[in-house]
């Protein structure tokens, strides 16, 4: 099974997602994101955590592209997509930086991103059982 999300004229994939959080998961915020299947973590605007009442549980450094190190706050969120739902890290936003849905917030819906298609997949669900 695929789905398309919207793709831009530079081959940008967007996609809209709820955004909420997991102690109160029927309160969520729709947000368009930049599918960023090179990311690990999602990045959403700490105000918009913040309405949700999503506090951060760590801070953590990055890297940017020219190497600069940054600091961000890190948390957890809930996400949905059509009926998917999954839970997953999220770095606080801020100023200037990219609304970006990492690879971790895609694999805990269930999906992947084709990257020549530029659709979603389906991920095979596998569940070991020990008989």
């Amino acid at each position: 099974m695929h789905m398309a999300p919207r793709t831009e004229t530079m081959g940008l994939t967007i996609l809209s997602i709820e955004v909420g959080n997991p102690a109160h998961p029927t309160k969520t915020i729709a947000i368009e994101f930049l599918i960023d299947s090179g990311a690990v973590y999602s990045v959403v605007p700490g105000e918009i955590l913040a309405k949700l009442g999503i506090e951060p549980l760590r801070e953590e450094e990055f890297r940017l592209a020219d190497g600069t190190k940054v600091a961000r706050k890190k948390g957890i969120a809930l996400f949905k997509y059509n009926e998917r739902i999954g839970g997953a890290d999220v770095i606080f936003g801020e100023s200037g930086d990219s609304v970006l849905l990492g690879a971790f917030t895609l694999e805990s819906l269930g999906l992947v991103l084709d990257p020549l298609r530029r659709e979603l997949r389906t991920l095979p669900m596998v569940l070991a059982v020990h008989g």
